[in-house]
């Protein structure tokens, strides 16, 4: 198994500083893939909206809850193999679960206890189509939790797999996929623009104040709106030169 190339410590704590929204935008600007894919559609939601982003390294794997596993397992979380393999991931880790079953969620893998074995392995969360549970408990440690679903019970919360791509509501996340997620979901960063995304935050962002300071300017005008947007880099423009000779996004 290959992990993605791991960034400079200083290139991931910018990365982590940003927004999924501004992320996502500089991807897109970036043109590295199609704009429709690289992120989760529909399919779980971030439990602790308001946490600060989440970045980290994915350690995949599947599960199912609605019965019984066919080896002699004794509780939902006695698995050293996985835990081995969650610890192989670079780290910081974020465990990615996709439930296989028929109903997904049937069952919560991740509650207090995954939690806590997740920190002490340097993972700061999980993302799964499955259900979550104890989330008093799981909010206080930090934890992030994307997930489908809550459920009181573990139900036969186990895992059948790991170490393999998994598929979470349209988006295969890879071993070693770097995430970053908040209020408004979960994308993957390909690697080989991950060092580049804070700069391109910073240059969008100044175009878009620049707009909006325009929109709300008593020089406002839909023919100049028009100008504007058009003169946008996304729109394949230039800057653009006002009448007083200064040059424009």
């Amino acid at each position: 198994m290959s992990h993605q190339s791991v960034l400079r410590a200083v290139d991931f704590e910018k990365l982590r500083a940003l927004d999924t929204c501004r992320v996502s935008n500089a991807i897109e600007r970036l043109d590295v893939r199609l704009r429709n894919e690289g992120f989760i559609v529909d399919t779980v939601q971030c439990r602790f909206p308001h946490f600060t982003p989440m970045l980290g390294y994915a350690a995949t794997g599947r599960i199912r809850t609605a019965a019984p596993p066919m080896t002699g397992q004794r509780c939902y979380y006695d698995r050293l193999d996985w835990w081995t393999y969650v610890a192989s991931i670079p780290e910081p880790r974020v465990i990615v679960l996709q439930d296989v079953d028929h109903k997904p969620g049937v069952g919560a893998f991740v509650g207090e206890v995954h939690a806590n074995i997740g920190l002490a392995l340097n993972c700061v969360g999980c993302v799964t189509n499955g259900a979550v549970r104890d989330l008093p408990v799981v909010e206080a440690l930090g934890f992030h939790l994307f997930a489908g679903s809550v459920s009181v019970s573990h139900s036969y919360a186990h895992i059948t797999e790991f170490g393999e791509p998994v598929e979470i509501g349209g988006l295969k996340i890879r071993p070693g996929d770097l995430l970053h997620g908040d209020r408004h979901g979960v994308l993957t960063i390909p690697a080989e623009i991950g060092a580049d995304i804070p700069a391109e935050v910073a240059k969008m962002s100044a175009e878009e104040r620049e707009l909006i300071e325009f929109c709300r300017s008593p020089q406002f005008s839909l023919e100049e709106l028009d100008r504007r947007i058009r003169r946008m880099p996304e729109n394949g423009g230039q800057p653009w030169q006002s009448s007083d000779g200064k040059k424009n996004r």
